[in-house]
């Protein structure tokens, strides 16, 4: 390429500094020395809709694409090269003409607890406010704590933590992956238990969204990690049965020992009163493996829910 590799990300620090790291990776790849990725890779910021509504839940205003459909545009008319997304926030749909290009390694994948006073979710006081625009996040606290009081919290990292420190809330529930990205991970007083508090679906992992035409560029495929990619194919399947978006409380993460991917899959109603949970394994060497594991959770979670999985 005779010119800068354009990399579309979110204006938000947390998307600039998770996008700095793939610029880099992709500049190493090509050739950069330290201190020449920009002459190799450029970022470009872009300020989506859903940075922009910040006092409703997504929801209410059009759900995950509102974080990606800007970046998109400019992927398919050749203003980008590259988009970075937080992959929980890929819809499990993608526009004709673009596709997933690569998934770089993992970061952890748990919730992170931040209280005021309480250090752990379960020493929260009575009818303590708990901040998050999370209905999974939601419906899982209300399964151990009901008596928690559930309030809407949404904006940045920086903003949610200061909300926290002004009194607000009495905790918040922030991925950890992005508070570690952020150099923030001494502020988590408790990383929630995987068999708890399940992810959602590619929670801690990146997407690198390309189009078609540039998705087996070399510098691209090169960012690819295969059992990271295998899992999140795993829970997009999941996710794409249970129509995983912000109306649906879903979560499912995936792991590895070896070449057999084991898969937790569930559907919770948003009070937390009813949990539907299905766990599986296959060996998954390829894509269509992994997200046929999805699939085929997902329909059997589905199937005993019944046809309204918002109620």
């Amino acid at each position: 390429m005779d010119r800068p590799v354009r990399i579309g990300t979110r204006q938000s620090r947390l998307a600039l500094a998770q996008s700095g790291m793939v610029r880099d990776a992709i500049a190493r790849t090509l050739g950069a020395a330290p201190g020449e990725e920009e002459r190799f890779a450029v970022l470009v910021p872009i300020v989506t809709e859903g940075d922009r509504i910040q006092d409703r839940r997504l929801m209410e205003i059009g759900g995950k694409a509102l974080f990606t459909r800007e970046l998109e545009e400019q992927l398919l008319d050749g203003r980008l090269d590259v988009a970075v997304h937080s992959m929980k926030d890929v819809p499990a749909d993608m526009p004709d003409g673009l596709t997933l290009a690569a998934v770089p390694e993992r970061e952890d994948a748990r919730d992170a607890f931040l209280g005021r006073e309480a250090r752990r979710l379960i020493d929260l006081p009575q009818g303590a406010r708990l901040g998050t625009a999370s209905l999974r996040r939601q419906a899982q606290s209300l399964v151990l704590r009901p008596d928690l009081k559930i309030e809407m919290l949404r904006g940045n990292v920086d903003t949610r933590m200061r909300r926290l420190a002004e009194g607000d809330f009495d905790a918040i529930l922030l991925a950890s992956a992005g508070l570690s990205r952020l150099g923030l991970a001494d502020a988590i007083h408790e990383r929630l238990s995987l068999g708890d508090f399940p992810p959602a679906p590619g929670q801690g992992a990146l997407a690198l969204q390309s189009r078609l035409d540039m998705a087996e560029a070399p510098w691209l495929r090169a960012q690819d990690h295969a059992p990271t990619r295998l899992a999140v194919e795993a829970e997009r399947g999941a996710m794409l049965v249970l129509e995983g978006s912000c109306r649906t409380a879903v979560a499912a993460h995936g792991t590895f020992a070896g070449d057999r991917l084991t898969l937790t899959v569930e559907w919770l109603s948003p009070d937390g009163v009813r949990r539907v949970r299905r766990v599986g394994s296959a060996e998954a060497t390829d894509a269509e493996t992994a997200r046929a594991l999805g699939l085929d959770l997902g329909a059997l979670v589905k199937a005993e829910v019944g046809p309204d999985l918002t109620a």
